[in-house]
């Protein structure tokens, strides 16, 4: 025998009654689908243009006014801030110029004080070349002093020297030691 279904089985004690392939109606159907109904038709379009009416007035006085006046302040809103934008660019752009000539004449101004320091280190350096350069000159010509009085001192040195020299030769070479008259005649011929 064949269980009974829990899901289409009533639990006991219900006092229903399932008969399958039976569905009760109570009312039965007849006529046309009611939109349809020729007999509404008038009725049907009173509420249509009672309500497209209100509807139209509604709309008329009271959502158009104010979206018109959000239209509205939202473009003159838009207008104000392009103005404010337009403002602003025309600060900008001169604030733009007025740092450009800023620019240009602090640029102008470092030229001139590097050209101006450039120009005054440059007379100090040929100051300084100039006095060093007469100093040098002056040590130089001292120098030169010196060297002409020392060269004249150690010549006249080397003609003594050369006088006892050419007399020690010529003793040891002949045995004679050579006359003074004769001797200053030699060497006054090799000097010159």
């Amino acid at each position: 025998m064949a269980q009974p279904n829990p899901l289409t089985t009533p639990p006991p004690g219900n006092d229903t009654q399932i008969v399958p392939g039976h569905v009760e109606h109570t009312e039965a159907h007849t006529g046309a689908f009611p939109p349809f109904e020729t007999s509404g038709y008038l009725a049907q379009l009173i509420w249509l243009a009672l309500a497209f009416g209100l509807l139209y007035y509604l709309m008329d006085k009271v959502a158009l006014p104010r979206i018109q006046s959000i239209l509205h302040a939202r473009a003159q809103r838009l207008r104000a801030d392009l103005d404010q934008a337009q403002a602003m660019k025309t600060e900008a752009d001169a604030a733009g110029v007025a740092f450009e000539t800023a620019l240009r004449d602090a640029q102008g101004k470092a030229r001139d004080i590097a050209q101006t320091t450039r120009n005054t280190l440059a007379a100090e350096a040929e100051t300084k070349r100039k006095a060093l350069e007469q100093e040098l000159n002056g040590k130089i010509a001292a120098a030169e002093t010196t060297i002409r009085a020392r060269t004249e001192s150690a010549m006249g040195n080397v003609r003594s020297i050369a006088g006892e020299a050419a007399t020690a030769i010529v003793e040891r070479l002949t045995g004679q030691a050579p006359d003074r008259a004769s001797l200053d005649r030699a060497l006054d011929a090799t000097a010159h």
